[in-house]
């Protein structure tokens, strides 16, 4: 059924960015170094939980995203924690090549990455877990993440029974529960500028080390 009214709406949405520029001379040699910068300003600007990331996964060449939040930046690349037994974690197994992506509005800035996934140590994930608050720990027991439930009472139930079986107990790590890091092969930095002339610029892993190119808006 068309929807004029709404359509007409949104044609006519306009946002015009103007909050900054990237120069080549602001850009550093490592793009980790320099999302770590991004970071930063996008935390000092107070943007909403800036750690929210768009997690884009590929299974029979139909994609699935979903937000996830960071939890770590490295030499390695970039970290999670999720319910392996989950929709993405599942798809991760038959492909491992995912996409991130932030997106930061008062700064007008998006960091878009892609790479391959592979799961972090038991040990660093054990290491992760016991930083949750308690309550999130039992979640990770009580919570069959992506499986079809019968109503909300059956997880209610099951944090009953997990908190009684953990009473005055550390709560361990679930085995199905834990850390994926991403090795990223490029990131693009875009920044919003007047009349969708972004700068965009692509670093791209190669043997030599990262390389930077420059995008069309």
């Amino acid at each position: 059924m068309s929807n004029k009214p709404f359509t007409h709406f949104l044609q006519h949405m306009r946002q015009q960015y103007d909050q900054g520029i990237i120069r080549e001379n602001d850009l550093m040699d490592n793009p980790l170094h320099y999302f770590e910068k991004w970071f930063k300003e996008a935390t000092e600007a107070n943007t909403p939980e800036p750690n929210a990331m768009d997690f884009c996964t590929v299974s029979n060449n139909k994609p699935s995203s979903r937000i996830v939040l960071l939890k770590g930046v490295d030499e390695r690349g970039f970290v999670f924690y999720t319910n392996y037994d989950s929709r993405k974690g599942n798809e991760l197994i038959e492909n491992p090549f995912v996409s991130l992506n932030f997106f930061w509005q008062p700064l007008a800035r998006q960091v878009r990455i892609e790479g391959e996934i592979s799961k972090v140590s038991a040990e660093e994930s054990d290491q992760y877990f016991k930083t949750r608050p308690r309550e999130s720990q039992i979640g990770a027991w009580a919570s069959p993440q992506s499986t079809v439930i019968a109503s909300r009472q059956v997880i209610e139930d099951e944090i009953v029974r997990y908190t009684e079986q953990f009473k005055d107990v550390e709560v361990p790590r679930p085995p199905h529960w834990g850390g994926y890091v991403v090795k990223p092969q490029r990131i693009e930095f875009w920044q919003g500028r007047l009349n969708r002339l972004h700068d965009r610029f692509l670093y791209e892993d190669s043997p030599g080390g990262w390389m930077v190119f420059r995008l069309a808006p």
